[in-house]
C-alpha cells in the first residue's frame, strides 16, 4: 500500500535516469525541472485515503475476531477430547479427532481466504485504494503539467538519496489540492416534502 507509481509504469532508478539525461543532447539553455513528493505522507494526510484505510482496518479486525473465535473453538474441542479420552470408545475418539481436524482445516482455509496472497484483504485493499491512487496520480500529473516539471520523483520509493534545498517538495501542495477537491465536492442534501 505504501508504494505506487506516480508518473511511470517502468521502474527506472535514479542512476539510470541520470545517465540517460546526461547522454541525451539538449541545448545548453534548457534546464530540466525536478520536483518530488512523499507518497506516504500524502496517503497519511489525505482524507479519502484515511477513510479507505479505516474501512480496511475495520474489516481486518472483524476477520481477526472470527479467526480468534475459530481458534478458541478448536482449542476447546481439543481440551474436551483430552479430558474425556479415557472415557470414550475408540470410535468416539476417532469421530471427535476427525471433527477437530475438520475445524482446523476450516480455520486454515479461512486464513488463506482472508490473508492469503490473493485473499480478500488484498482484493479489498485494491478496491478501496485504487480510486485514491488514481486521484493522487491525476493531481500529481496536473501539477506537473501546470508548472512544467520534467520529472516528479517519489522519495518513498527509495531511489532518491539526496535532494538539494532548491528542489521543490510538492507533497503539501498535492495534499492541499486533493483536500480542496473534497471540500469543493457538493454535499448531499435532504429535502422534505410539504403536504
Amino acid at each position: 500500500m505504501k508504494h505506487f507509481r506516480v508518473l511511470h509504469d517502468a521502474r527506472i532508478g535514479v542512476v539510470a535516469m541520470a545517465a540517460i539525461m546526461v547522454a541525451l543532447p539538449h541545448p545548453a539553455s534548457a534546464q530540466l525541472k525536478f520536483g518530488y513528493i512523499d507518497s506516504q505522507k500524502i496517503l497519511d494526510s489525505y482524507k479519502e485515503s484515511q477513510d479507505a484505510q479505516k474501512q480496511l482496518a475495520s474489516l481486518n479486525e472483524q476477520w481477526q475476531q472470527e479467526a480468534k473465535n475459530m481458534q478458541q473453538d478448536l482449542q476447546e474441542k481439543q481440551d474436551q477430547l483430552e479430558s474425556q479420552a479415557l472415557l470414550l470408545s475408540d470410535e468416539k475418539k476417532n469421530e471427535k479427532a476427525q471433527e477437530i481436524q475438520n475445524l482446523y482445516l476450516r480455520f486454515q482455509q479461512f486464513q488463506q481466504e482472508k490473508w492469503g496472497q490473493q485473499g480478500e484483504l488484498y482484493v479489498k485493499q485494491q478496491d478501496f485504494m485504487k480510486p485514491v491512487f488514481d486521484k493522487i496520480n491525476t493531481t500529481i500529473r496536473r501539477i506537473g503539467a501546470e508548472d512544467k516539471f520534467d520529472y516528479i520523483f517519489d522519495v518513498v520509493q527509495g531511489n532518491i538519496l539526496y535532494v538539494s534545498e532548491g528542489q521543490p517538495d510538492l507533497t503539501q501542495r498535492v495534499i492541499d489540492e486533493l483536500n480542496k477537491g473534497l471540500a469543493a465536492a457538493p454535499k448531499a442534501t435532504t429535502t422534505t416534502k410539504k403536504n
